[in-house]
């Protein structure tokens, strides 16, 4: 379905109790796997249905669809699983997203792993077994996913595991996010500058409680930032494990301050804007969509590095920002395969935008919140919000935007 969306007719003050983390989640379910208590709830949201159902399935065929995120820890746990060998898929979008920086390493470690089709990119036949450890290096530089997938694993590997990171590491505070979930449950992890160390042990520890997810909050920032109005993020925590509540401190470039009380964060529009956004946000790339959307609505010219990583997501989202900003008359820049960047420069819009989101949740969400500025914004294929926060569309109606079947007549 595609909605036709229009912003609250009133000055918007919302309280939002947003999802658990998909992140925290995704690693919190492997773990469990690998051990034996399990966590009391997780994200409610299709990738981590992906992943319950891979875990609990008996299939020798397991297809985790869109959930890019199954397919790298899936890909080291199933090769970590003594006597049990899978063909691990996914949707045609997943067949293209590199794989082989993960697989070359899980093979050094003994891992049995054949691509069933194009080298390099999934689907893979694993058949399951100790893995040896030792010293290992693994390129960093395109997931940080690569790197929590072995981490994860390496706890069951016959000797210690030292992983040494090339490259220019990507998204290292999901690392240090897994690192500390690791230890919580009971692992001996040691990180250096270059590396971390991981000792043969158990999960047996009981499972921590999963955060609400700060990369979805992103979203109710950017809402914020373009209403001046008043957000309550319910249940929200300034000293987290997620990398993406540095959304706090991005934010007053932005627009919009934090406080924090009993109930979460509170957010609210202050006039004391930068005069542009310069960032590295090679460690927060889930954020990018919502930064670069917010910026172009406010008139704030930015450059973002570090994203290369986004070639490689859902959609190639640089790709997809710079079309889709284009609707909006923002002419976006892409510099080389790792910076996008706006410098103010405008062109004339003759329709109404129809956004068009790729199958990529992000960037309808990012996207939404323009109905602020364009009343009667359309959004394509809006059920791939799905993905991480189903219920986004009835937070928005509870906040209230107003949004209408697209294909019907006004």
């Amino acid at each position: 379905m595609d909605y036709r969306i229009f912003p609250p007719e009133e000055i918007l003050e919302t309280a939002v109790l947003l999802p658990l983390s998909k992140s925290i989640s995704a690693r919190a379910l492997v773990m469990s796997a690998l051990g034996s208590e399990r966590p009391d709830a997780v994200a409610v949201c299709a990738d981590t249905e992906a992943m319950s159902a891979a875990l609990g399935s008996n299939d020798g065929n397991i297809n985790i669809g869109a959930a890019g995120t199954a397919m790298r820890f899936l890909t080291a746990y199933y090769a970590s699983q003594p006597g049990r060998t899978v063909t691990l898929d996914g949707c045609e979008r997943m067949r293209q997203r590199p794989i082989g920086a993960l697989v070359d390493t899980l093979r050094r470690l003994g891992a049995e792993i054949e691509y069933v089709g194009a080298e390099g990119y999934p689907p893979l036949k694993i058949s399951g077994k100790r893995l040896a450890g030792g010293e290992i290096s693994i390129d960093s530089t395109l997931s940080s996913q690569f790197v929590s997938a072995v981490l994860m694993v390496a706890p069951t590997m016959s000797r210690p595991l030292t992983l040494k990171l090339t490259g220019d590491t990507v998204s290292m505070p999901y690392i240090k996010m897994t690192v500390a979930m690791m230890r919580d449950r009971g692992i001996t992890v040691e990180m250096e500058r270059d590396g971390i160390s991981v000792a043969p042990g158990d999960y047996g520890r009981p499972a921590a409680g999963i955060e609400r997810d700060w990369s979805a909050a992103a979203f109710w920032y950017e809402i914020a930032a373009l209403t001046a109005g008043w957000v309550t993020l319910k249940g929200m925590t300034e000293n987290s494990v997620q990398g993406d509540s540095v959304l706090a401190d991005i934010y007053p470039r932005l627009g919009v301050l934090t406080e924090w009380s009993d109930e979460g964060a509170e957010l609210s529009a202050t006039p004391d804007l930068f005069s542009r956004v310069d960032l590295d946000m090679g460690d927060m790339p889930d954020l990018v969509q919502a930064v670069a959307v917010t910026a172009c609505a406010i008139g704030l010219p930015f450059r973002l590095s570090g994203v290369g990583s986004l070639r490689h997501k859902e959609t190639d989202r640089l790709e997809a920002l710079r079309r889709e900003l284009l609707k909006l008359g923002c002419v976006v820049e892409i510099e080389g395969d790792a910076v996008i960047s706006w410098e103010g420069r405008r062109m004339p819009v003759a329709q109404m935008p129809v956004i068009e989101t790729y199958g990529d949740h992000r960037m309808a969400m990012a996207f939404a919140p323009l109905s602020v500025f364009v009343p009667g914004i359309v959004i394509r294929d809006v059920e791939v919000v799905e993905k991480s926060y189903p219920g986004f569309w009835d937070d928005l109606r509870a906040a209230g935007f107003v949004m209408t079947d697209a294909s019907q007549a006004e």
